[in-house]
């Protein structure tokens, strides 16, 4: 295999859901006995947490479920305009092997994280990075999805006007089945100044997920009658080899209440996102287009020249390079740095992308990190991934 350098509840009337809430309820339980409530009595709930109100090793179960419709899918497809044949074909799907068409990983994804934006991000000043994020079972219309997270880490910044606080995620659908797992790590404001910082911890990431780790969220498939041409393009996982660059080509411009409708659909509350009155009296004078709207951008893009790669199998890691706006226009570039076959199955195979999105910058020169690391103008985003494709 050639290789490169890593990147570095309570649900009424669900069917299945009686003895996962019963597990919810009990966490939480523990969770307050554990650490006391999120929010004390000097706290107003609604406000958030602030980085003081953090304790290593709490778990949180995070309020509103959400049960997928397939008019989340539809707004989602308007939004972004993703055209992968699986997820927009019911009849595509089926005929590979799936019940039905799954909804697309990044809606997953944003569903998952939005439950968490109340508790562990409304008042963040930036979401710093991601790491070891697994797509773990299709999803589907008509399922239901909540969140729980775990603390694992916590570090003040050196100015005490904030910290670092380090979560780890997962998704779980009705069954309480885990449908997605991930970290991430989130610069939050404190309250107050003066507070006393905890012991600082700093959890050791995993800094990319293993091939042997890869599809859990691919059921059997029948890909003889896998429609090459009703997909888009004819290339398999073995036409592409480590060191391909491709320009995906077209560009997106992000408009204002495009990015918040978005927003609001995945249930994201970072006021960031959102609210003017208050933003334009800080450092960018304006709301800031929430990250994952970006990532979903160059994602539908990357269907020019990697039409087949379906599935998002998971993240290694990911940085937020610089901010986007409504105004930008987005494009996308991204180079192949891995091969891998995938763990009992000669049907699928694995490549892993470096994907960069670069704002009003078409990418024919593949702009991205320079040797000093820094990065060429316009770049805001460099995601290392892995996608599964028929080989």
């Amino acid at each position: 295999m050639a290789s490169a350098k890593a990147g570095a509840i309570t649900v009424f009337g669900v069917p299945g859901m009686t003895e996962f809430r019963r597990d919810l309820m009990v966490r939480a339980h523990h969770r307050k006995a554990s650490h006391g409530t999120m929010n004390d009595a000097k706290n107003n709930e609604s406000a958030g947490n602030f980085f003081e109100d953090f304790k290593l090793g709490q778990e949180i179960v995070h309020a509103t479920p959400r049960t997928v419709t397939v008019g989340d899918v539809s707004l989602f497809t308007a939004l972004y305009g993703s055209r992968f044949a699986v997820q927009s074909s019911d009849a595509f799907a089926h005929s590979i092997g799936y019940p039905t068409a799954p909804i697309d990983d990044m809606l997953t994804f944003h569903i998952v994280l939005g439950k968490t934006v109340p508790d562990i991000s409304r008042n963040a000043i930036a979401n710093l990075g991601y790491a070891d994020m697994r797509f773990l079972k299709p999803v589907y219309p008509g399922d239901t999805l909540s969140t729980t997270t775990e603390i694992i880490g916590l570090k003040e910044n050196s100015n005490r006007k904030n910290g670092t606080v380090y979560v780890r995620s997962t998704g779980r659908n009705q069954r309480g089945e885990p449908v997605l797992s991930f970290s991430r790590w989130v610069m939050v404001k404190k309250r107050d100044e003066s507070a006393p910082a905890p012991e600082p911890h700093v959890p050791e990431l995993i800094a990319e997920v293993e091939p042997s780790r890869l599809g859990h969220a691919l059921p059997s498939l029948t890909l003889g009658a896998y429609d090459y041409a009703l997909a888009g393009s004819s290339k398999r996982w073995s036409n592409y080899k480590v060191g391909d660059k491709i320009d995906h080509v077209d560009g997106q411009t992000i408009e204002e209440a495009e990015h918040q409708l978005a927003t609001r659909l995945f249930q994201n509350t970072a006021r960031v996102h959102f609210n003017q009155h208050i933003e334009s009296q800080g450092r960018f004078k304006r709301r800031i287009v929430y990250g994952g709207h970006v990532i979903s951008i160059a994602r539908a893009l990357s269907f020019n020249g990697l039409a087949n790669a379906f599935h998002l199998a998971a993240i290694n890691g990911g940085r937020h390079v610089a901010p986007s706006f409504a105004g930008d226009t987005i494009y996308a570039w991204s180079e192949v740095t891995d091969k891998a076959e995938l763990p009992g199955r000669n049907d699928m195979g694995a490549l892993r992308l470096r994907l960069f999105a670069v704002k009003d910058r078409n990418c024919a020169d593949f702009p991205g990190q320079k040797a000093d690391g820094s990065y060429e103008d316009g770049v805001v985003l460099d995601l290392d991934c892995w996608v599964a494709l028929p080989r």
